[in-house]
């Protein structure tokens, strides 16, 4: 019996308890097989990945489309090769998210000697557990941290605003000038007045005092719009209300020729005032109800609305691809490592190079080096995308802390197990 109980306390004792020694020389050549073999495997599982790598791009880059303006919702590239250069990167990187399951194996296999046997029997719950802490972790920076982040760096608040309003009023305004083509002048007037009330609410006129007035000419786009907007009334009143008003229309017509030209040779005050003679005559077609003039308020308002918004987006972002794909794959690797920190602690603290005492002792240090780390690698100043950064990378810490701390607690339950079996 104490034989047997012998043996078995022999088998809680790590190899390098039992005389398994190894050379320096012998630990890198195990090193460097394993080594290979975690390359072997990035190649291959690469070569894989690259096959899909434009969908695989695709997919990377859409936190960053959605928080571009429609208009400018694409990526460029500056040389001919550097398209093919980000396939080939989101590859390689797509091998290395692949083959996390292979690294963790070697790691395991390269600190299992040093381990007791009962801890040897846990390679493959921490290699499942890591794989799965590594995909949360990608998963948390894709669909938690990117989208906010993105926004704040790619959106001005203000002029996306100002943009959801126009949208609006110009769905409005396309529905009151159809409504005009059938000849329902009560229809179009009525969504008229509403989308115009609308946009006065917003403040979309308001444009003085808006950053880079000096450089938007902003009443030449206002202009331009309400030009444009004539136009439109004057085709669906013509196609709404029959051909006996052409003589009238002709008239309208013929003022806004000589707005037109005005506009062109730059003398926007006299281009303004015949676009508004335009619109009265146009509008005394329905002198009572004033529908025709409630339409030319709304493309005023659509007008004033559009130079408000050009004079708050007068900047474009124009993003390449490779710089792109370089901040997300870091973010990306950056929160799928910090979601290993608790395996990689538990791990020091199972081959004894880290104490959960001292973990513990140096608690405030690690908090400071964590929020200094996050400011580092968020990409935007911000207090919240710093505090979804910060965040887990603290929670990360705390769990590496309290496993350290339950594998010494158990480790030192068997030591004291096995000495209790040989005093026997």
């Amino acid at each position: 019996m104490a034989s047997s109980a012998e043996a078995e306390a022999a088998d809680d004792v790590p190899d390098s308890r039992r005389d398994v020694k190894m050379s320096l020389a012998e630990h890198l050549t195990e090193l460097r097989s394993r080594l290979i073999r975690c390359t072997l495997s990035v190649v291959a599982l690469g070569v894989v990945a690259l096959f899909f790598s434009k969908s695989l791009y695709g997919i990377l880059m859409r936190p960053v489309l959605v928080s571009l303006p429609p208009e400018a919702a694409q990526l460029i590239y500056t040389s001919a090769i550097e398209e093919i250069n980000v396939y080939m990167k989101v590859g390689l990187y797509g091998g290395i998210f692949l083959s996390t399951p292979v690294i963790l194996w070697q790691l395991w296999g390269f600190v299992s000697p040093g381990l007791y046997a009962a801890e040897r029997k846990m390679a493959a719950p921490f290699v499942v557990m890591g794989s799965l802490a590594f995909v949360a972790g990608v998963l948390f920076a894709y669909f938690v941290m990117l989208p906010p982040a993105f926004e704040i760096l790619l959106r001005d608040e203000g002029a996306t605003a100002v943009q959801a309003r126009l949208e609006t009023g110009r769905l409005r305004e396309e529905d009151a000038i159809r409504f005009l083509r059938l000849g329902n002048l009560a229809r179009a007037g009525t969504l008229a007045k509403q989308a115009s009330a609308d946009l006065l609410a917003g403040g979309d006129g308001k444009v003085e005092g808006d950053m880079g007035l000096s450089l938007v000419p902003k009443r030449s786009v206002d202009l331009s719009a309400r030009l444009e907007g004539l136009g439109r009334m004057v085709d669906a009143t013509h196609q709404g209300l029959g051909s006996g008003v052409g003589p009238l229309l002709a008239q309208v017509m013929d003022k806004r020729l000589a707005a037109a030209e005005a506009f062109g040779k730059g003398d926007l005050g006299r281009a303004e005032a015949l676009a508004d003679e335009a619109a009265a005559t146009l509008s005394s077609l329905a002198p009572q109800t004033g529908e025709l003039a409630e339409l030319w308020k709304l493309e005023r308002e659509l007008g004033r609305g559009k130079a408000r918004h050009q004079s708050l987006n007068w900047t474009r972002p124009m993003l390449s691809m490779t710089e792109q794909l370089t901040l997300i794959l870091m973010l990306e690797l950056a929160l799928g490592v910090i979601f290993e920190l608790p395996l990689v602690m538990a791990l020091l603290g199972l081959v004894g190079l880290v104490k959960a005492k001292w973990l513990m002792k140096y608690q405030r240090h690690a908090f400071i080096v964590v929020l200094l780390l996050a400011a580092v690698i968020t990409p935007t100043g911000d207090a919240v995308n710093l505090a979804l950064m910060a965040g887990p990378m603290l929670l990360c810490y705390e769990l590496g802390v309290l496993a350290v701390w339950v594998i010494e607690k158990r480790r030192s339950g068997r030591e004291a197990a096995a000495g209790t079996v040989r005093v026997e």
